[in-house]
């Protein structure tokens, strides 16, 4: 897998200069342009970070950076870059927790609205509700039945309050009328284990998180609160299906500090376009299972919008 992620690089290296030559514009970088994520690396947001850097290389004459700044939910990388020049060199991974629901919950030092100006949205990726093996429950309508028979007793994890993962049931809970009993965990794989271990009843995983799970029947997968059922899960009903209104994905795109000029938009969203074009990103989708999630500046930038509405709606923080 390395050397064939060496050879991609270097044939891409090989092609830069004329691809580079055939696509200048009127804004071009003078400087290395950094792509800073709000999570350690390893995680979704680090690994297509880095992926887009390397599939742009033929496009960009200076190179493209990645810098970890992990902390609150991404609120801190968020926070850095939307304080900084809006010269297009310093970019924001943005479109998760930071950008739509850790912004729903609390008060932060940065609009997510106004900030920034959004670029280019690279992946998106469905989350779905799930239950343990051992579970008394086979579908979702059974949990909001018990959640309205018993406030407060059906027990569901997330990665952290405020976290995309918590939305998920947030949403549904506003959208159903019932109140579920809330469990954070300090990420996504302490939550699973609250589930595996019965601790908790539900939690909500990606597709990539719970593939293996789902194959062995430890895992039931009970609704995905994406506009369409997923391809590998083709049994499993969207919410809105069952009748709630709940469309939430986890997103990853690109953002700059707000005052970014046209010029500097076009240049650097119709070059991330075209790495997402090239061998280099298409195996670093089909290695992660990660979706590819295209949306130009404004569509990104109203997708996550919509999703901060519609938490803001059902926190009553309007």
């Amino acid at each position: 897998m390395l050397r064939r992620r060496s050879t991609l690089a270097s044939a891409a290296a090989l092609t830069a200069a004329s691809v580079y030559d055939n696509a200048k514009a009127a804004w071009e970088p003078t400087r290395p342009i950094q792509l800073i994520v709000g999570f350690a690396p390893g995680g979704g947001a680090d690994l297509a970070a880095r992926a887009i850097a390397e599939a742009a290389l033929p496009f960009f004459p200076a190179p493209i950076v990645v810098i970890n700044r992990p902390g609150a939910g991404g609120a801190i990388a968020a926070q850095n870059v939307a304080g900084l020049a809006p010269d297009g060199l310093n970019l924001l991974v943005g479109g998760g927790s930071e950008s739509t629901s850790l912004p729903a919950f609390r008060d932060l030092p940065y609009d997510p609205k106004r900030s920034f100006r959004a670029i280019i949205r690279l992946t998106r990726q469905p989350l779905l509700i799930v239950a343990a093996r051992s579970s008394r429950f086979r579908d979702l309508r059974a949990v909001v039945e018990a959640a309205r028979q018993s406030p407060g007793t059906v027990s569901h994890a997330s990665s952290g309050q405020g976290s995309i993962y918590h939305a998920v049931f947030v949403l549904l809970s506003q959208a159903a009328g019932i109140e579920l009993l809330h469990v954070p965990y300090t990420g996504g794989g302490p939550s699973l284990q609250a589930l595996l271990s019965n601790t908790v009843e539900l939690a909500v995983l990606a597709p990539e998180e719970m593939a293996g799970l789902a194959e062995s029947g430890d895992i039931r997968p009970l609704g995905v609160a994406s506009a369409e059922r997923l391809p590998g899960y083709a049994e499993v009903p969207t919410l809105r299906e069952l009748g709630w209104n709940v469309e939430v994905e986890n997103m990853k795109g690109l953002c700059a500090p707000a005052g970014l000029s046209d010029d500097a938009y076009s240049t650097l969203h119709d070059r991330f376009r075209q790495s997402m074009q090239t061998p280099v990103w298409r195996s670093f989708l089909e290695r992660t299972g990660a979706m590819n999630g295209y949306l130009d500046g404004p569509g990104f930038q109203a997708a996550t919008d919509g999703v901060i509405d519609a938490l803001r709606a059902a926190l009553g923080r309007t």
